[in-house]
């Protein structure tokens, strides 16, 4: 009988440790690092507000229009938020050649010439479905007038795996950029 118990045991403790392995992920801007400008126009990214169900460490994984799933090993090696505003910043600074960026709310003593409000309210993909980032932005003065706006959807395919999904999300941002 002990001889069986222990068996058991060992065997659900080998059970336990067989779980998959976590897999981190970044998202990556293929964009070049921009010449250091400090006459160029100064921007203030942000808020940037993302869909709650992306607010995770969990990578999501889309498998039709009204189901995601959390993924059972992706998981973002950071804030998600903070990611996207760093490569938007990134992407900013290279097309307007500027280094006085700043993403919100790290303003104090920045007077931005121009403000960018962001909501991503999709940015998702999945084994067989496509990336695709859906974001309302609006672009404001340095008085806060609303000078332009506009609701996208973007889309881009990938190869199916997780390193394929997050590399074209990260292409759907750098767009977005």
């Amino acid at each position: 009988m002990k001889t069986f118990a222990l068996t058991t045991l060992a065997l659900l403790l080998a059970a336990c440790s067989s779980a998959p392995p976590q897999q981190f992920y970044q998202l990556q801007s293929n964009t070049p690092l921009p010449v250091q400008n400090a006459d160029g126009p100064a921007v203030l990214l942000g808020p940037l507000q993302l869909a709650d169900y992306l607010q995770r460490e969990s990578l999501m994984q889309r498998h039709s229009a009204q189901r995601l799933d959390i993924s059972n090993t992706g998981r973002w090696a950071g804030s998600l938020q903070d990611d996207i505003g760093q490569l938007l910043l990134a992407t900013l600074a290279g097309d307007l050649h500027s280094s006085r960026l700043a993403l919100y709310p790290d303003r104090i003593g920045f007077p931005a010439q121009a403000q960018i409000i962001l909501h991503i309210s999709r940015l998702d993909s999945g084994p067989r479905q496509p990336a695709v980032l859906e974001a309302r932005w609006r672009l404001l003065d340095s008085q806060g007038e609303q000078r332009d706006s506009d609701l996208l959807r973007l889309q881009q395919n990938h190869d199916g795996s997780l390193d394929g999904q997050v590399a074209a999300q990260s292409q759907l941002l750098t767009q977005l950029g």
